[in-house]
């Protein structure tokens, strides 16, 4: 229990300790806000796409796919969304914050938490089951995301985006454009072979200087995106979010794994595969607030000071949340 404990310990304050960092670099003048702004961009539109672009092309086959555990982390997310949809309207009433707290719903920490925990807790078998379920929860996530960062804005007029508008949104996102491009070369890849049956190309064999380059500007996305996120922390505006934060947060870290995993317990006799999955979808639905929601808020204009506060307490009280979810599924032997 105690190595329990310290994993999920470990796994989540080096994300504390960096997101303090950029907020003791905004604080101390090393950095201001222009900077943090550039690097915001620079995560949402470079960064973050390259390495979810990656993260999709090291799947090596689509042979082993478990369609109903698949079927089931996109059910479960779409049904969550839906009743968010029905409640959070009627709890917040700012447009500017119906749409952040409503994507929390949907937008886990999957890349910069759930990938290592999944590794630690179950290794290889369930690093592939994780990239196989990212390879359909991410598109949607981000176009969740897209949606609800729209729905509730209006115009310069007072009225509301259209939907060719948010379609648009949709389309030219870049995290949505980094994981599409990632299913089309992995899909090309699968097409194309030699007459052996062997790849015909491969990036990392073949290019391995494009491969390398991209890894390289992938491994900055995380870094950047945490320091971003402590620069334009401010702790002076807690106080009249209050309770705002608490109910985003309660959603990411108590709702959303409690329902999801208790229903896939439930299920598991009726769903081929569930029983080897349930490690990867602690990943998806039991781990803290996505970095790169609060970057997209940033960018698409809403409330970037509530979905930064949610990020960072999220990420903080999830070292109980998911120490209690690792022990109980442990002592269950599902994991």
């Amino acid at each position: 229990m105690l190595d329990t404990f310290l994993f999920a310990a470990n796994a989540i304050l080096p994300i504390v300790v960096i997101i303090t960092l950029g907020y003791v670099l905004r604080r101390i003048g090393f950095m201001d806000l222009h900077f943090v702004n550039l690097l915001n961009k620079y995560v949402f539109r470079v960064g973050l796409p390259v390495l979810l672009f990656l993260n999709i092309y090291s799947i090596e086959q689509f042979s082993d796919i478990k369609f109903g555990v698949i079927l089931f982390a996109i059910s479960m997310m779409l049904i969550l969304y839906a009743v968010g949809y029905l409640l959070i309207p009627i709890l917040v009433k700012d447009p500017n914050q119906k749409g952040v707290i409503l994507q929390v719903i949907v937008r886990s920490n999957f890349a910069l938490i759930g990938i290592p925990l999944a590794q630690t807790l179950g290794g290889v078998e369930a690093m592939a089951i994780v990239a196989l379920i990212s390879a359909f929860t991410i598109p949607l996530a981000n176009v969740l995301s897209v949606v609800s960062l729209t729905m509730y804005q209006t115009n310069e007029l007072g009225e509301r985006i259209s939907f060719k508008k948010v379609l648009q949104s949709i389309v030219t996102n870049p995290l949505i454009i980094g994981v599409l491009s990632g299913l089309v070369v992995l899909f090309l890849r699968g097409l194309i072979t030699s007459p052996e049956g062997s790849i015909f190309f491969s990036m990392r064999r073949d290019t391995p200087f494009v491969y390398d380059a991209l890894r390289m500007i992938s491994q900055t996305a995380s870094p950047m995106a945490l320091i971003a996120l402590g620069g334009q922390f401010e702790l002076s505006v807690i106080k009249p979010l209050m309770k705002k934060i608490a109910l985003g947060v309660s959603w990411r870290i108590l709702f959303v794994p409690a329902i999801s995993l208790s229903v896939a317990y439930l299920l598991e006799s009726r769903i081929p595969g569930m029983d080897q999955a349930y490690v990867a979808l602690i990943a998806l639905f039991a781990t803290p607030a996505a970095v790169s929601s609060a970057i997209m808020v940033h960018e698409m204009g809403g409330d970037e000071q509530l979905a930064g506060q949610i990020v960072v307490w999220s990420s903080v009280f999830s070292i109980v949340t998911m120490f209690a979810i690792i022990v109980i599924f442990r002592m269950l032997g599902a994991i």
